[in-house]
């Protein structure tokens, strides 16, 4: 009865651990799975398409404010204005990558879960196109409760005097 107990408790204590994530509503997810990008900016899909790690909720920043987090087989996704902008994700390590985004594209980036020495760790990868899309179909669309990144406004066009 002891070991029962026992084996209950610890299953229980598990169960507590597990992350819950607040998946978006299937409207959503479709519209983000259409790929569609805006004609004057971009959208940034970040995506997580493996088991490893499953249990492990690991925070996304774009250009230094929370876009989420992301679970096994999840993805994230923000608008984005065309230049430079930086995505991280927060782990063992703050793995950071630098990209450049264009009007009309949208920019796919794969967080790689690995472990580490206390607990997981990531790496981040540009992804091409087509390998992304069909990857990111088989995750589902993650929100957060965190606010999301407002849009980047484009920088204004520069004044030229006598014109």
């Amino acid at each position: 009865m002891r070991k029962l107990l026992w084996m209950a408790g610890l299953t229980l204590a598990l169960c507590g651990c597990a992350p819950t994530f607040r998946v978006a509503a299937p409207e959503r997810d479709q519209e983000a799975k259409r790929f569609k990008a805006p004609k004057d900016g971009s959208t940034l899909y970040v995506f997580r398409d493996e088991t490893m790690g499953f249990a492990v909720r690991m925070v996304v920043t774009l250009d230094g404010r929370i876009l989420g987090e992301t679970g096994a087989h999840s993805f994230l996704t923000a608008p984005i204005a065309p230049g430079v902008h930086e995505v991280a994700s927060k782990t063992e390590n703050d793995e950071r990558m630098t990209f450049t985004s264009e009007p009309g594209k949208n920019v796919y980036v794969w967080q790689e879960v690995n472990m580490g020495v206390w607990s997981a760790r990531s790496k981040l990868s540009l992804v091409d196109e087509p390998s992304a899309m069909e990857r990111i179909k088989a995750c589902a669309l993650h929100e957060s409760e965190l606010p999301p990144p407002a849009p980047v406004a484009a920088a204004p066009a520069p004044v030229v005097p006598g014109s």
